[in-house]
């Protein structure tokens, strides 16, 4: 019985910072074609991906949210225009999501090694 709490503790961490991630791409294609929005969003999804523990249910999560809420808009509307214009702000943010999505994953740790253990007295 306490697997199956892990389990739906782990997928209710990665639901969380999955809607933490669309919630931080949604907020950062509204203030992008300010400078200090388009600033003020890559620095709330680095500071994320960050501060969030290096585990499968966090960190990827967290950035393939990010990645599709921003390919999401990045598509043609059916007006024929974008949310998100081709230059130097709309490339910035696709940029951001891959190295986000890249980052997330190498910085996980190695399946089969565990943490080192502290020493006794520190």
């Amino acid at each position: 019985m306490r697997a199956l709490g892990a389990v739906v503790l782990l997928v209710a961490a990665a639901v969380a910072c999955a809607a933490l991630g669309l919630a931080v791409a949604v907020a950062t294609v509204a203030l992008h074609q300010l400078w200090w929005g388009l600033l003020l969003g890559a620095a709330a999804a680095v500071a994320a991906v960050l501060a969030l523990p290096a585990r499968w249910s966090t960190r990827p999560p967290f950035a393939v949210a990010y990645a599709a809420g921003l390919a999401a808009v990045l598509q043609e509307r059916p007006e024929g225009d974008f949310v998100v214009p081709a230059g130097g702000a709309g490339y910035l943010l696709l940029g951001l999501a891959l190295v986000l999505l890249v980052v997330s994953f190498a910085t996980l740790p190695r399946p089969g090694r565990a943490a080192p253990a502290s020493e006794p007295g520190t």
